[in-house]
């Protein structure tokens, strides 16, 4: 799909088409600019995944934009397998794990302090670089079986989460990126409060590797071409600067079509989206697994879990609860 001219975005009856599918990532190249990229728009998903928790809006927030850059990444990838976020640092959310499962399943948690997150509200400050502190990122590529994982790590040092994204490319992939990240509430004309989450990534590769393929795996720079050169490119300099002027309400409106916003970037430079990838949530928690987990216990360990002769687990990410008679596992 090539966009010369805006897309068509109006319904017959002459309102805007507000039917559109939503929970998507939609990749696109601009070839002249020797740009790929992502745009990201989430609702059900990202709602699923934060009413199982109830977490602060500012939690919320974080978890939302975590989400988004993680099914960006995880969607670019060319293989099976898991795309793991994780952030481990010493502000108010210590931890938190964003699990994307190609093709399209992805799950979130968080964990954090509520007397330290309260503390930081009433001072006023509640970015994601507050919340964060400091600490490091860790992407993890697992590609399961006997394959070998592929992490790469880079420090929070008090900065956003597309602030690290760009530095783990930088450093790790040596591929010049940029990425803008946008969660928020929106109250729905009946007053119930659904969540949005948006996000878009470019990256600048030689016009080459642009044509060889669509998709390219992690830190492969196809030309080799130097990351300063890139950098100082001046179609770079040009994406980066139109990426700059998109704002946050554009990336969450569920009546602003992807295409649009694409069209509204670049299409001075003929901007062409491919298929959109679309996003489900998907828990892979079940009682069969977590029941082979326990029987990996010693005696002792089981012992220890079990209150008046039963085991309870709490799935992080889902918050389902499963049961089990101690009796139920050999040595117990």
């Amino acid at each position: 799909m090539v966009f010369g001219r805006e897309p068509d975005v109006l319904n017959r009856s002459g309102g805007e088409n507000t039917s559109r599918e939503d929970d998507l990532v939609l990749p696109f190249q601009v070839p002249a600019l020797g740009v790929r990229g992502r745009v990201l728009r989430s609702g059900p998903v990202v709602t699923e995944i934060l009413a199982r928790h109830g977490y602060p809006d500012p939690v919320a927030r974080l978890v939302g934009e975590a989400t988004a850059l993680a099914a960006m990444l995880g969607t670019m990838l060319r293989i099976s397998g898991k795309f793991l976020l994780q952030t481990r640092s010493d502000g108010p959310v210590d931890l938190l794990i964003v699990d994307f499962q190609a093709p399209d399943a992805v799950r979130a948690y968080a964990h954090y302090n509520e007397s330290r997150l309260d503390a930081l509200s009433g001072s006023g400050r509640a970015s994601s670089a507050d919340l964060l502190g400091d600490g490091h990122l860790a992407l993890t590529i697992d590609q399961g079986g006997q394959k070998d994982r592929y992490q790469g790590i880079v420090p929070l040092g008090s900065t956003t989460l597309a602030g690290a994204a760009h530095m783990y490319f930088r450093q790790s992939e040596q591929i010049p990126t940029r990425v803008m990240l946008a969660a928020a509430p929106l109250v729905t004309p009946g007053g119930e409060t659904q969540w949005r989450a948006g996000g878009i990534l470019i990256q600048h590769l030689p016009a080459e590797g642009l044509s060889a393929r669509r998709d390219l795996d992690p830190g492969d720079n196809p030309a080799g071409t130097g990351l300063a050169e890139q950098e100082e490119n001046e179609n770079w300099t040009k994406a980066k600067a139109l990426l700059a002027s998109v704002e946050d309400h554009e990336l969450l409106d569920p009546l602003l079509a992807p295409e649009t916003l694409l069209y509204r970037l670049y299409h001075e430079d003929r901007v062409r989206a491919s298929a959109p990838r679309v996003l489900n949530w998907h828990c892979r928690c079940s009682r069969g697994g977590i029941s082979k987990m326990l029987h990996e216990f010693s005696a002792d360990d089981l012992q220890h879990m079990a209150e008046e002769g039963r085991i309870t687990v709490t799935c992080e990410f889902c918050n389902a609860s499963y049961r089990f008679d101690k009796a139920e596992f050999s040595g117990t």
